[in-house]
């Protein structure tokens, strides 16, 4: 049996720790390794001491000198002195120490001089998991070794042995200094770095280098190794999304301000204004035309992009008269062909309309109606596109809304409600018939104007399938209650959904939402969160513009308050970025998300608002009710109490 102190006489780092891996003692050594004080360690558990990278190999390496009553080895870095890392082959076993025979673990540095390639074994294979390259630089004779790592990085250089000069030799001028610079680096770990590289064969490739300083072994040499990443597929990636991302605020734009327009149209003249110059260019097609239902016939406008025998032929037409216009406006059905085949048997009278012979050789057609069936027949949008191209089940969905926002326009157009009242009509068609059908989902909204009747409410939610199979949801609230800001509240809502169709990270959405309504330079500014749920795997990501906090509620009456990451209100900081969480949404248990005015009122704050809500979903979580019951449940309560502003609630439950 040894003492403690005669285990720690080594010269190398060495410690002795309690079979719970506490330290009871270590040497300088050690310390210094550490990179602490030995009373800052003395008690400490052994694994809390390391950089958080290397904690779980500690504990590990413990745990198995304690269970499996065996010697345990591996390869550490310690963090030591801020010039160098330290890299120790340490052994773990079990000794006991003293007269009383105390068990204790024995941590302790084995020599490495004769096998220093040991200590690098650790580093190839981190190199290989994390698809970079590594090469170890001598600057004693100035040349580079290839140690291994990401094969398609060693492929770019010639040899696996070079000589600094010649590597610099193949850098871009500019870079040259960068990569000296690394290469002399006094720190023990430089900051990443990019370097442009000329390889032999296929020309220019963008690098990213970091260096790191380590000492092989206690008292042996010092060496610095260069972790070499291929961005090259990446910058290349990023300026394509930087291109589509230009390409999309263009679009965004476009569509928020066809959005805006049809909100503030006045007469049906100003609608056919916005329509036929906004339409065809918002979506790419080569002409459209607008059919409004006059007296059960159809009336015509054109942008002149559609031939003047077709107008003349819809012009007039009875509403039901059996072809695609006036079926599309009956049934409240969009309509998108391209076969010419489909359409001849579906409407034999294709031959009265000379453009449809050409479906399928370089023609296509979309028909969208201003609304939807059950409702008086308004009219329908209607796009020609060359080249056989039809839009997008994204474009698709947008041109759906700016149908419905039209048909609400026109509505009230002809009814001569006041600018307020048609705004009114706006917001409710911008809060949207949720999917009847979501596998593995319930999704329930209700919606409240406030108590006095008058002003125009700013809050709005959303829920739609995206392509991969999850859901989008979204509930926000603009500020001021005004005909302004409801029209500011379609285009939050438009350019959230254009943007989810290609970006379906809420943190993304939102980010790219922000920039778009900052650069429209809108005084205005909206709260929002934003979920994005798999209904297979109840896998949650969320996050929040300055919105009031989550709610998940469970079946057994408990509930939480849920605060997503995420960042400043929509529209105010033009840098702004939204953080995302992710989280698990279990069987049977829902999420509430409410805009500040079903949880806030006089006499009521936030936090009891939130508890009052949380407790009445989760009770009726625990009654067995469904989603629809369970947000008619919530809302009746809160309106029970005097509340000044508007109401929403949006409940997903997990079946």
């Amino acid at each position: 049996m040894e003492t403690s102190q005669e285990l720690l006489a080594g010269a190398g780092p060495a410690a002795v720790l309690t079979t719970d891996g506490s330290v009871v003692g270590l040497n300088d050594a050690m310390a210094e390794a550490l990179g602490r004080s030995q009373e800052q360690c003395l008690g400490q558990r052994f694994g809390e001491l390391w950089p958080e990278g290397q904690r779980m190999s500690a504990r590990s390496l413990v745990a198995h000198a304690v269970t499996e009553k065996t010697v345990a080895m591996r390869v550490l870095d310690f963090p030591g002195a801020p010039s160098a890392s330290l890299v120790e082959l340490i052994e773990a076993r079990r000794v006991r120490v003293g007269e009383d025979g105390s068990r204790r673990v024995w941590v302790h540095a084995l020599d490495t001089h004769k096998d220093m390639a040991s200590l690098l074994i650790p580093f190839r294979l981190a190199a290989a998991a994390a698809h970079v390259g590594l090469w170890m630089y001598s600057s004693a004779d100035a040349t580079l070794e290839w140690l291994g790592g990401e094969p398609g990085v060693g492929a770019l250089f010639p040899d696996p042995t070079m000589s600094l000069a010649s590597m610099a030799a193949a850098v871009e001028p500019d870079d040259r200094d960068t990569l000296l610079r690394l290469m002399g680096t006094p720190t023990a770990r430089s900051s990443w770095e990019r370097v442009r590289y000329r390889t032999e064969h296929d020309g220019w490739h963008q690098l990213a280098v970091q260096t790191r300083r380590t000492r092989l072994g206690y008292g042996g040499p010092e060496a610095t190794f260069g972790v070499v990443r291929d961005d090259t597929k990446e910058v290349r990636r990023k300026e394509r999304r930087q291109a589509a991302l230009l390409a999309e605020r263009q679009r965004s734009a476009e569509v928020a301000e066809f959005s805006s327009a049809l909100i503030t149209a006045g007469t049906e003249q100003q609608l056919r204004q916005v329509v036929l110059t906004r339409l065809a260019a918002a979506f790419g097609a080569a002409g459209s035309l607008l059919a409004l239902v006059d007296e059960d016939r159809l009336s015509i406008s054109s942008d002149a992009g559609i031939g003047l025998l077709e107008v003349d032929l819809l012009d007039g037409m009875p509403l039901d008269d059996p072809s695609p216009v006036p079926e599309a406006i009956r049934t409240g059905r969009s309509l998108f062909i391209a076969d010419l085949r489909d359409f001849t048997r579906r409407w034999p009278r294709a031959a009265e309309l000379p453009e449809l012979t050409r479906l399928g050789a370089g023609y296509a057609f979309s028909i969208t109606p201003l609304g939807e069936a059950g409702n008086p027949p308004l009219g329908a949008f209607l796009m020609a596109y060359d080249g056989g191209r039809l839009p997008s089940q994204g474009e698709r969905t947008v041109i759906g809304t700016l149908a419905d926002l039209a048909g609400q326009a026109l509505r009230r157009i002809r009814l001569q409600h006041a600018r307020v009242q048609l705004s009114v009509a706006l917001q409710r068609a911008m809060l949207p018939e949720l999917p009847e059908h979501l596998a593995g989902l319930e999704v329930a909204a209700r919606y409240r104007p406030s108590q006095f009747g008058l002003d125009i409410g700013g809050d709005w939610y959303d829920a739609f399938e995206l392509a991969d199979g999850t859901v989008a949801l979204e509930i926000g609230d603009v500020q001021g209650h005004d005909v302004d800001a409801a029209a500011f509240m379609g285009q939050v809502q438009l350019s959230m959904r254009a943007i989810a169709d290609r970006e379906g990270d809420p943190g993304t959405v939102l980010t790219r939402t922000n920039q778009l309504l900052v650069a429209r330079d809108d005084p205005r500014f909206a709260s929002c969160t934003m979920l994005r749920i798999d209904p297979r795997t109840g896998r949650v990501t969320g996050t929040s513009a300055g919105h009031v906090p989550l709610l998940q509620v469970r079946q057994d009456g408990s509930h939480t308050v849920h605060v997503l990451p995420g960042g400043p209100v929509l529209g105010i900081l033009p840098d702004a970025e939204y953080g995302e969480e992710t989280f698990t949404l279990d069987e049977d248990a829902a999420l509430v998300m409410v805009t500040d005015g079903l949880v806030e009122g006089p006499g009521l704050t936030l936090e009891d608002g939130l508890a009052r809500a949380g407790t009445l979903a989760a009770g009726a979580l625990r009654d067995g009710l469904d989603a629809e019951h369970t947000a008619d449940r919530v809302l009746t309560a809160a309106a029970g109490v005097d509340h000044a502003d508007d109401m929403t609630v949006l409940i997903v439950r997990r079946g």
